[in-house]
């Protein structure tokens, strides 16, 4: 596992029960997040935004916090094998994180609109990898576009719950998971969208405890793999009724 060292900004490698205590962030992507490679390159020169990575890591060591991992540059995707892993370990990086940041980049200060009104409209809610980085999370702390701390999952958990449509229960404790019918969670995910169709599919693997191997360009086969997989752990025939619709072309 890769993790960002807050003080240094330099990726460290752990491995197994070396993986030292971690925050996580959560975020929907823009248009120059910073990569592995990036940081192993010359920062003056790149055309990078490094703001977020920087801030995140300044929270975290703020915190008490040596290393976070953050998505962007944590996982090496010129390397297929290890795109894998960390997608079908996605939601374990997120349950065992000590915490999560939730970044909302287009949340805005509590003066210029109201906490319920403003959070319902952002895109954090709307991209299919959040849905279950909100649920696995054990404690998320939400930040809005100034990165000031706006409340906890906990706090805003019955406000969280009516705009993500996940179940109280389950925002309070992932192991609730078990006890929700297959048609429920995949109701989570109707209004969600992913950049590339088969990433519907793959973000929901930790939801349903489903490992798959990954193939980009399959379309909407990985969904009917994934059906598929639910199948042989459960007779719940209600997931056939749910197909992912069309996935917007955007980042996230």
């Amino acid at each position: 596992m890769r993790l960002l060292n807050t003080d240094t900004l330099e990726v460290e490698v752990f491995m197994g029960s070396d993986v030292p205590t971690y925050a996580i962030l959560s975020h929907t992507w823009g248009k120059n997040e910073v990569t592995l490679q990036d940081l192993a390159g010359n920062r003056s020169g790149s055309k990078k935004d490094f703001s977020k990575l920087d801030k995140t890591c300044k929270v975290a060591h703020a915190n008490g916090y040596g290393y976070v991992w953050v998505d962007t540059c944590c996982i090496d995707k010129t390397s297929s094998a290890e795109l894998s892993e960390a997608i079908n370990s996605m939601f374990r990086y997120y349950q065992e994180a000590d915490v999560c940041y939730a970044f909302l980049f287009d949340l805005v200060p509590e003066e210029v609109a109201p906490l319920e009104s403003a959070l319902a409209t952002c895109r954090w809610f709307t991209r299919g990898w959040t849905l279950q980085e909100l649920i696995a999370s054990r404690e998320i702390h939400i930040y809005d576009a100034a990165w000031s701390l706006r409340g906890t999952k906990r706090t805003m958990v019955d406000l969280i719950s009516r705009i993500s449509r996940v179940d109280r229960e389950v925002l309070l404790d992932a192991d609730e998971l078990y006890c929700v019918p297959v048609a429920a969670k995949m109701s989570w995910a109707a209004t969600r969208a992913t950049t590339r169709i088969e990433d519907m599919a793959y973000s929901l693997l930790g939801i349903f405890d489903i490992h798959l191997p990954l193939l980009y360009g399959e379309g909407l086969k990985a969904f009917r793999r994934l059906q598929e997989e639910i199948l042989r752990k459960t007779n719940d025939m209600s997931l056939l009724a749910w197909v992912p619709e069309d996935t917007e072309q955007q980042e996230g």
